[in-house]
């Protein structure tokens, strides 16, 4: 595998580390919010929500599925939480081929980072361009424990990018776009004070606030009547 050299392991170390502050939205607790939300029913969003939800964003929606799908399921994310990986894993599949590769729903995944290290994956991921973000933000969950809980992470993560089409250089460039980094910043701050979101996953599904377990069951209660 390629090893990052020195002085771009250095400049990119300080991109992160130093440029990048922490990466939890305001209010929120990174030990709190990683091990994801305890059981509750769904529950309708008042209009403030509605509107933040399916409003204009710090960054452009990447949409899976058809765009006048009946449903919209929005989830948001950090690439460093161990439910979202196991959700990616263990549902997402099925969910994807039940309703978005049915024409039934859409998916979009937002930036939710909880700390430095998913902040500089989800700015890889979108340096990567719109049609490649979310194969990134797949292989980065898919691969999650080779990189996001390393001693060295950087050069794994690196590693991880490279195999996903992104050159040094673009890997350096990235991490040094403070435009980029305000944005996906503002991505998690938003649903933070906007949405009331304090953990990952966390899913709006057809309108809903989805609490609790993930399983697909929960989701076929919301989308099976909302995707007629």
């Amino acid at each position: 595998m390629p090893v990052l050299p020195r002085s771009l392991r250095r400049t990119a170390l300080a991109a992160v580390l130093a440029l990048l502050p922490a990466a939890a939205p305001a209010g929120v607790s990174i030990l709190a919010t990683a091990g994801g939300e305890t059981a509750a029913p769904a529950a309708a969003l008042t209009p403030a929500e509605a509107a933040a939800l399916n409003g204009p964003q710090a960054l452009p929606d990447v949409v899976e599925g058809k765009a006048d799908a009946p449903a919209t399921i929005v989830e948001y994310a950090s690439m460093t939480c161990g439910h979202c990986a196991a959700f990616h894993k263990d549902v997402w599949p099925a969910l994807k081929a039940k309703y978005v590769d049915t024409g039934k729903a859409k998916f979009i995944l937002r930036e939710f980072p909880l700390d430095r290290l998913a902040l500089a994956a989800f700015m890889l991921a979108r340096c990567a361009g719109p049609d490649k973000r979310d194969a990134v933000v797949d292989r980065l969950f898919d691969h999650q424990a080779d990189w996001a809980f390393v001693d060295n992470p950087l050069p794994k993560l690196r590693e991880q990018t490279s195999a996903a089409g992104l050159s040094a250089a673009d890997f350096k460039a990235c991490l040094e776009n403070r435009k980029l980094l305000d944005a996906v910043r503002s991505m998690g701050d938003g649903a933070s004070t906007k949405l009331g979101v304090n953990s990952t996953p966390a899913f709006f599904v057809a309108g809903k606030r989805l609490a609790g377990d993930h399983s697909l069951a929960k989701f076929d209660a919301i989308l099976e009547p909302a995707a007629k």
